[in-house]
């Protein structure tokens, strides 16, 4: 069993940062892929970033403004999120994986945290 829980989340206005953290207990893996998604309402599941070996992959949405780091000894990972916009709103669910194929897809992640939710106001 593998848990995932997010923090970090919060009401923020446009331009301002916010930094996520996402820590993995249980059986976790050095080898997998770890990282974030988002679901915005009435949209669907929307890759962010992942951290997979030693290399980080963005969504283009978020490129340039977005920075996925990781801390391997404690299984964790974070994303700093600077510059966000109202449509960066969404709820961030950390997830993992001990190999997916397709890092962009959301249905190559076995595991889920719960969520946090981020807002921007405008």
């Amino acid at each position: 069993q593998v848990q995932l829980v997010e923090s970090g989340g919060g009401l923020v206005q446009a331009g301002d940062s916010l930094r996520l953290s996402c820590e993995a207990s249980g059986r976790t893996f050095k080898s997998g892929a770890m990282g974030w998604f988002r679901q915005a309402p009435g949209k669907e599941r929307e890759f962010v970033a992942v951290w997979s070996g030693d290399t980080p992959f963005y969504g283009d949405s978020v490129k340039g403004r977005f920075t996925i780091s990781a801390d391997n000894a404690k299984n964790t990972v974070f994303l700093q999120m600077n510059s966000l916009k109202p449509e960066d709103t969404a709820v961030y669910y950390c997830v993992l994986d001990r190999q997916p194929r397709r890092l962009w897809k959301s249905d190559e992640y076995a595991y889920w945290g719960q969520g946090t939710q981020v807002t921007v106001s405008s």
